[in-house]
C-alpha cells in the first residue's frame, strides 16, 4: 500500500535547499561579475571589506561556489538518506546567514571586522552540521566525507579573512587556493556519482564496470592535493615539487576515469556533454597548476581553468538538470542552455590556456570571459527563476 504524499507546506522557495541557493547564487554571480567588469574598466561601484581584489576572489569562492555546493548537498542528502532535509524557517535561516555575509562584506558600514568574519564564517560549519546529522542518523558513513570538506572550506574562508585583518598576503592567497581545490574535490566526488549515471540513463546503456583501484586513486590523489595545500596554508615546509607531482597524479587518474564514461556519445545532449567537458577542465586545471609550480606561468591562470571551466560550468550543467528533476519537470535541455555552457567553456579557455599563451591580450580575455559568464548565468535565471520560486509541477513537496 502506497502512503499518500504529504501536502506541500510553506512557500516553495523554502521547501528544499536547491531552490534558494541555486537562485540566489546565480543572481549573485552575475551581479559580482558586473561589479568586477566595472572595476576592470576603472569604475568603483563598491567599496567592500578587504578591497575589490580580495572581494572578487573571496566572493566567487565562498559567496557563489559555496552556496551552490551547499544547495546541492543539502538537496542530495535527502535522496541519499531518505530523511527530510533542511526546509522551512531553518532553511531560510541558513540562507539568511549566507545573505547577511554577502551584504556585510559588500557594505561594511564601519562595522567591526570581527563581526563580519563571525557572520560569514558561520555559514559553512552550519551547513556541515546539518549534513552531518542526517548522514550519521542514517549511518551512511560513505557520505560523511562531505562534512570535513565543508569544514575545511570554512577554514579556508577564515584564512582569507585573517589575512585581511592582519595585512598578510600568504593566508589570503593560500586560503583562496585551498577553497578552489576543495570545491573542485566536491566536483570530482559528485561528478563521479552523477556523470556516469546520467550518461547511462540517457543513452540506455549500462554504466562502465567500476575499477576499484582507479576509483580509489582518482579520489585519494585529489584528497592528497587538498592535504598538501592545507599544509602550505599552515606554513608547513613541503619538499620541492611534491604538490605539483600530486596534481599530475590526480589529473592522470581522473582523465582515465573520465574517458571510461564515454563522453563522446553525449554530443547531442548539452546537459551531458557539459558535465563531461567540465570534468575534463578539472584535469586541465590540475595539469596547468602543476606546470605553474615550475614557474612556466602564474598559478592564477590554472586556478581559473578550475574555477570557470571545471567548477562554474559543472555547476551550471548540474543546476540545470537538478532544478528540473526536483521541481517535477521533464529533464531536457532548455533553449539556450547549450549556448550558455559553450560560453562558459569559451570563458575558461580565454581566461586560462589562451591567456597563458598570449598574455598581451589580457584586456580582451578579461572582458570577454566576464561577459560570457554573465550571459550564461542570465540564460539560467531566465529559464529557472519561476520554477525555483513556484510549487512542483506534479504537486508534490520539495
Amino acid at each position: 500500500m502506497t502512503l499518500p504524499q504529504p501536502e506541500p507546506v510553506g512557500p516553495p522557495i523554502a521547501r528544499l535547499a536547491f531552490r534558494p541557493f541555486f537562485l540566489l547564487a546565480s543572481l549573485f554571480s552575475v551581479l559580482a561579475m558586473v561589479v568586477w567588469f566595472a572595476f576592470w574598466h576603472g569604475d568603483i561601484l563598491l567599496r567592500p571589506h578587504g578591497g575589490l581584489m580580495w572581494w572578487h576572489q573571496h566572493e566567487m569562492i565562498f559567496g557563489f561556489g559555496a552556496a551552490v555546493a551547499v544547495g546541492f548537498l543539502l538537496t542530495a542528502v535527502q535522496n541519499w538518506t531518505g530523511q527530510r532535509s533542511l526546509h522551512g524557517w531553518p532553511l531560510l535561516g541558513l540562507v539568511g546567514v549566507w545573505l547577511l555575509g554577502r551584504l556585510l562584506i559588500a557594505f561594511p558600514v564601519g562595522l567591526p571586522a570581527v563581526l563580519l568574519v563571525a557572520v560569514d564564517v558561520a555559514f559553512l560549519p552550519l551547513a556541515a552540521l546539518v549534513m552531518g546529522r542526517l548522514v550519521v542518523d542514517a549511518r551512511q558513513w560513505h557520505n560523511l566525507v562531505f562534512v570535513p570538506i565543508l569544514l575545511l572550506l570554512g577554514v579556508a574562508n577564515l584564512a582569507m579573512h585573517l589575512g585581511v585583518m592582519r595585512g598578510q598576503l600568504p593566508p589570503i592567497r593560500e586560503g583562496a587556493y585551498l577553497g578552489v581545490l576543495l570545491i573542485a574535490t566536491l566536483m570530482v566526488l559528485l561528478g563521479g556519482r552523477v556523470i556516469p549515471f546520467f550518461t547511462s540513463l540517457k543513452l540506455g546503456r549500462p554504466k562502465p564496470a567500476a575499477w576499484p583501484m582507479l576509483e580509489r586513486l582518482s579520489l585519494w590523489s585529489i584528497y592528497a592535493v587538498v592535504v598538501l595545500q592545507l599544509a602550505v596554508l599552515l606554513t608547513v615546509e613541503l619538499p620541492s615539487g611534491l604538490l605539483g607531482w600530486a596534481m599530475l597524479v590526480a589529473a592522470a587518474a581522473n582523465a582515465v576515469r573520465l574517458a571510461r564514461w564515454e563522453g563522446w556519445r553525449t554530443l547531442h545532449e548539452p546537459l551531458l556533454w557539459g558535465l563531461h567537458l567540465s570534468y575534463a577542465f578539472i584535469v586541465v586545471g590540475l595539469v596547468m597548476w602543476a606546470l605553474a609550480q615550475t614557474g612556466l606561468f602564474r598559478v592564477e591562470l590554472a586556478l581559473h581553468a578550475l574555477a570557470i571551466g571545471g567548477i562554474a560550468s559543472m555547476m551550471l550543467a548540474m543546476m540545470s538538470r537538478v532544478a528540473l528533476g526536483h521541481t517535477g519537470r521533464e529533464i531536457r535541455t532548455l533553449p539556450g542552455i547549450g549556448i550558455g555552457l559553450m560560453l562558459m567553456f569559451a570563458a575558461a579557455l580565454l581566461r586560462s590556456p589562451v591567456l597563458a599563451m598570449f598574455p598581451q591580450i589580457t584586456h580582451w580575455t578579461y572582458n570577454l570571459s566576464i561577459l560570457f559568464w554573465c550571459i550564461a548565468y542570465l540564460i539560467f535565471l531566465f529559464h529557472y527563476t519561476v520554477p525555483l520560486l513556484t510549487t512542483r509541477a506534479d504537486g508534490k513537496d520539495g
